[in-house]
């Protein structure tokens, strides 16, 4: 056995509900913060879902200037343009709008041919083009995906367990999806669809914390019938900790590969997945069981009795 295992206890006794309140009063304050994100500054929209173009270039053994292709881009008058290096020092991405009424595919000639003109030989690994209809689109689909999940969820557990434990997975749920969402605001992370996937991802990690913590409250109700809810939580809690921190960690370590080593197109999908797996294990304990709490739930289940075995036949 590695060492330091022996070091983790067998069995913990934290008193989780008796930080309920400040924890609520934490991630109520967090919720207000992003929605006011939302209307001041607002999400920085990436092509998916505001139109326009991406090119990923490489100028082979040179440096790419960047702020010459800025600034040649610019003299075009195409709209916002965004030039980045990632990876290498020879690798850029290239975002501009594509000028409403103008034929995309004549404008990606056109940037490709200043491009080439600034930096001389060039390669394009990526040419994306997103038209302002599809966009559209894309937005009322990302926001159905999200909502049809969440929707899916409630009666999943509903049907699963009781209506209030439905309720606290679903608030969880929604909380959850509104602090990422506060995350991509704060460090102005282009919200593209590989968001979107991330928060559906989120999503599903969150109720499965969620329900392995519900699994073990119910039955815990069942054999403990006259503990107080205050206690009978922090006991379900306690009972599945080991169980978390140990999937959880796993998570992390792969997302923190990913995140190092990904490159620049999906570190921002890698961060937030690693703040989603958090914040995701803190609601499942902080926002879904309070819930049960202040609800209540039903004590008389009566715990399953045994098959008595029959006897052989001669």
């Amino acid at each position: 056995m590695w060492p330091l295992i022996k070091l983790l206890p067998q069995k913990t006794h934290f008193k989780f509900v008796s930080f309920a309140r400040l924890a609520a009063t934490l991630s109520i304050v967090a919720v207000i913060a992003t929605v006011v994100g939302f209307f001041y500054p607002g999400l920085n929209l990436g092509i998916d879902f505001k139109g326009g173009t991406v090119l990923e270039l490489n100028t082979g053994a040179k440096a790419v200037d960047l702020a010459r292709v800025r600034t040649v881009l610019t003299g075009m008058k195409i709209g916002d343009v965004q030039v980045q290096a990632f990876g290498h020092p020879n690798d850029a991405v290239v975002r501009f709008q594509t000028p409403a009424g103008a034929d995309p595919g004549q404008v990606v000639t056109r940037v490709k041919s200043v491009i080439s003109q600034a930096l001389g030989e060039v390669t394009y690994s990526r040419t994306d083009v997103v038209g302002p209809e599809v966009s559209d689109e894309l937005k009322i689909s990302g926001v159905a995906a999200l909502l049809t999940a969440i929707g899916l969820m409630l009666l999943y557990i509903w049907f699963r367990f009781e209506l209030q434990f439905g309720l606290g997975a679903v608030v969880a749920l929604f909380h959850d999806v509104t602090l990422t969402f506060g995350l991509v605001l704060l460090l102005r992370l282009e919200f593209s669809l590989n968001i979107i996937a991330a928060l559906l991802t989120i999503i599903g990690y969150s109720m499965n914390d969620t329900v392995v913590v519900f699994d073990r409250l119910r039955e815990n109700r069942r054999k403990y019938k006259r503990m107080p809810l205050r206690e009978l939580i922090d006991q379900s809690v306690n009972e599945t900790l080991s169980r978390t921190v140990i999937t959880g960690l796993t998570a992390l370590l792969a997302l923190s590969g990913l995140a190092v080593f990904g490159g620049e197109s999906l570190r921002p999908l890698s961060i937030v997945l690693l703040f989603g797996i958090v914040i995701g294990t803190y609601s499942s304990i902080y926002v879904a069981s309070p819930i049960i709490l202040l609800w209540g739930m039903k004590s008389d289940d009566e715990p399953a009795k045994p098959i008595a075995p029959q006897p052989a036949r001669p």
